[in-house]
């Protein structure tokens, strides 16, 4: 789960200072992030970073400010950069693969950078007309000359639910068809146009579980880069009106949990596997756990 209070100083109030990336790859104090292709140099569960000088081509932005005051700098890269293949291919590392290893700030900085560093190679060109746009407000918008539209970072808000029983002795989890049964996690969607979270929860929990719910409340929320998502966290109570079954295509099967069972999945001892713990999902059902236990 994420923390409730940002660690990183994104710097906002520079983002409109004419020149200030442009400053900051001249200067020999700011730091740069390098992403590729979704992922960034982890060593020592630590994010490396390197001097400006390091990096060829790339597309730029300001991050913000570390806890030292020092300048952040993102660099989102191609495939194979000749400035830095020269690193093992090991150290590479996306969200999934940290594996929940690094610190909160070093967490952030992670997903800000591979974000940031999706839409910065995504959105080269106009969602109007199709022309090249121009990096702003320190690689946080892009401006297309012709139509003068303003383009920013997208955020496509998603739910993930962690259903249990009316009794809250059991956790209902579903495991996914791409996970072919060897993990079983909790259930997630995205919001459709003119629904609200709580819409959303109801119907994906009939529609991927067939069960309807008594009682949704808020637990917390997650940066999710893949590739833009964020993740919108629930507790719910299932009825016990209708009875659980998988919906067959996405998801094709559905298992209530006692406690003792999450409790050795934890342990990595089965019955099955569980969502890592980078995850919000391994999160809300380490969330039911303890407050049932």
């Amino acid at each position: 789960m994420t923390v409730l209070r940002a660690l990183l100083d994104r710097a906002g109030h520079l983002r409109d200072e004419p020149g200030i990336v442009d400053a900051l790859r001249s200067s020999h104090d700011a730091r740069v992030i390098v992403v590729r292709e979704g992922r960034v140099r982890v060593e020592n569960d630590k994010l490396v970073t390197v001097a400006t000088s390091e990096v060829g081509d790339a597309d730029w932005a300001l991050l913000g400010r570390d806890r030292d005051g020092g300048f952040l700098l993102l660099a989102a890269v191609g495939a194979t950069p000749d400035s830095i293949d020269a690193a093992p291919a090991e150290t590479w590392l996306g969200l999934r693969d940290t594996g929940g290893s690094l610190d909160g700030e070093s967490t952030e900085l992670l997903v800000g950078a591979i974000a940031l560093a999706g839409w910065l190679r995504g959105a080269r060109f106009c969602q109007s007309c199709g022309s090249a746009t121009e990096l702003r407000q320190a690689g946080w918008s892009r401006h297309c000359s012709r139509c003068a539209t303003d383009i920013f970072p997208r955020t496509d808000p998603a739910v993930i639910v962690a259903v249990e029983s009316a009794d809250g002795e059991r956790l209902l989890l579903g495991a996914n068809a791409n996970w072919r049964g060897r993990m079983y996690s909790c259930f997630a969607g995205f919001v459709e146009a003119g629904e609200s979270l709580e819409h959303t929860v109801h119907r994906e929990i009939e529609e991927e579980a067939g069960v309807w719910l008594d009682d949704v409340h808020y637990v917390g929320s997650q940066a999710w880069p893949y590739p833009r998502s964020l993740m919108v966290g629930f507790r719910a109570t299932a009825s016990e009106k209708r009875r659980a079954r998988p919906d067959g295509e996405e998801i094709i099967d559905v298992r209530w949990f006692t406690r003792d069972e999450i409790a050795s999945a934890m342990k990595g001892q089965g019955p099955v596997g569980l969502p890592g713990p980078s995850s919000i999902a391994r999160g809300l059902i380490e969330n039911w756990y303890e407050d049932r236990a």
